[in-house]
C-alpha cells in the first residue's frame, strides 16, 4: 500500500461537524453587507482576513458573531448554504449534517423563520442539485441561559422546523453540559438525535457529562478525552463517535500543531473518529483540506483514509440503505486507490 500524494482526491465522506455560519467566506460577508446596508468595521476583504489569527475559542467566536450581522433575510441564509454545498461537492462530501445557531440570529432581531426557511430551502433539494444528502441540527449556545434554549426548541418544534437533532456549542469552559438536561430531555421526547460539543477546550468531565447528563449519541470534538484513560476506554467500548476537526484544533490553539494532534492516538485506542471542518471559512480548510493535511502530516495510508471516511457514514444519522450505498462508494475508492 502506497501513500497517495496530497493532490489525489480524498474519499467520499460525510461531514458531521459543520456550522453553516462558519462557512461565511469574507467575500460573501462583504457582498451581503452591501446588499443589506450593513456597515462593517473592516475596510475590505483583506482587512477582514487579517483578523483570522485566533488565540483561543473566544477570540474566534467574537469575529464569528460579528460577521453574522450581514445575515438578515431567508435569501441570505440560502446563499450561504448554497455556497457551502458547492464547495462540499468539490470536496467529495456525499452527506452533511449541518448545524446552525438559531439563538445567535434571534438575538440580532432576525426572526427564527428567516434562518430556518433560508437554510432548509436549499437543503430540501441538496441531493438533486449537489449529490449531497443533508440534515439540519439546531445547536444551542451554552453561554446563554438554558431556559432560552428550551424556548427556542419549543418554537422550532411548534413551527415544524425540519431539524433531525440538537447540539450544544459556543464558549465551552465554565459552561458544563449539566445545565442543559431539560433541553435534551425535551428533544429526546420529540424524537430528535442528540449531539454536543465537549472536550475541545473543556475537561474530560464535560465529555462524560454530555454522555451521562445529556445522553448524546456522539461527541463534537472530544480530543481532551485523552487526559482520562478510563474515558477513552469507555468511548472505544461504547463506540461513541468523535467528530474531530484537526485544522480547527490547530487554529484555535487546542493543540500546538497538526503534528501534535492526537488523531493517531485516538485511532490506535479504538475510538471512532471522523474528520470534519467545523468552521472552514475561518480555519483554513474544508473537509478535503483537513483530510489532505492529516494524510500528509500523520502519514496515513489510503486504507486509513478510507476507514476514516467509512467512520463518517457509520457515525451519521443516515438510514441503512443510504448508509450502505455510501459505504460501498468508499470501498470503491479504496479499491481504485490501490
Amino acid at each position: 500500500m502506497s501513500d497517495s500524494p496530497a493532490w489525489l482526491p480524498t474519499p467520499p465522506c460525510a461531514e458531521l461537524h459543520l456550522h453553516i455560519e462558519g462557512t461565511l467566506e469574507p467575500d460573501l460577508v462583504f457582498a451581503l453587507a452591501e446588499r443589506n446596508g450593513v456597515d462593517l468595521p473592516d475596510s475590505d476583504v483583506g482587512a477582514l482576513r487579517s483578523r483570522y489569527a485566533f488565540t483561543d475559542l473566544q477570540s474566534f467566536l467574537d469575529l464569528y458573531y460579528e460577521n453574522m450581522a450581514v445575515l438578515r433575510t431567508p435569501a441570505d441564509f440560502a446563499e450561504m448554504t448554497r455556497a457551502y454545498l458547492t464547495r462540499a461537492r468539490a470536496a467529495g462530501v456525499r452527506h452533511a449534517e449541518i448545524m446552525f445557531d438559531p439563538q445567535a440570529h434571534l438575538a440580532r432581531g432576525v426572526p427564527l423563520a428567516a434562518s430556518v426557511e433560508g437554510i432548509a430551502s436549499v437543503l430540501h433539494t441538496s441531493e438533486a442539485e449537489f449529490g449531497i444528502s443533508t440534515a439540519l441540527i439546531a445547536a444551542f449556545l451554552r453561554d446563554r441561559p438554558a431556559s432560552e434554549a428550551l424556548e427556542v426548541l419549543d418554537e422550532l418544534l411548534a413551527m415544524g422546523a425540519p431539524i433531525i437533532g440538537i447540539g450544544l456549542d459556543s464558549a465551552e469552559v465554565g459552561n458544563p453540559p449539566s445545565g442543559f438536561t431539560a433541553v435534551y430531555d425535551r428533544a429526546r421526547r420529540a424524537g430528535l438525535h442528540l449531539v454536543a460539543h465537549a472536550g475541545e477546550e473543556g475537561p474530560p468531565s464535560y465529555i462524560a457529562g454530555a454522555l451521562d447528563d445529556l445522553g448524546v449519541e456522539r461527541i463534537d470534538h472530544g480530543i481532551r478525552c485523552l487526559d482520562d484513560p478510563a474515558l477513552v476506554a469507555r468511548l472505544a467500548a461504547e463506540q461513541i463517535p468523535l467528530t474531530v476537526c484537526p485544522l480547527s484544533n490547530v487554529r484555535l490553539r487546542a493543540v500546538p500543531s497538526l503534528a501534535a494532534h492526537p488523531l493517531r492516538r485516538l485511532l490506535e485506542a479504538g475510538v471512532i473518529v471522523t474528520i470534519n471542518s467545523d468552521d472552514p471559512a475561518y480555519f483554513g480548510g474544508y473537509v478535503d483540506d483537513n483530510l489532505h493535511a492529516v494524510r500528509e502530516v500523520h502519514k496515513l495510508t489510503d486504507d486509513e483514509l478510507a476507514a476514516l471516511a467509512a467512520n463518517s457514514f457509520r457515525a451519521s444519522f443516515l438510514d441503512g440503505d443510504r448508509r450502505d450505498a455510501l459505504l460501498a462508494e468508499v470501498e470503491d475508492w479504496r479499491t481504485a486507490a490501490r
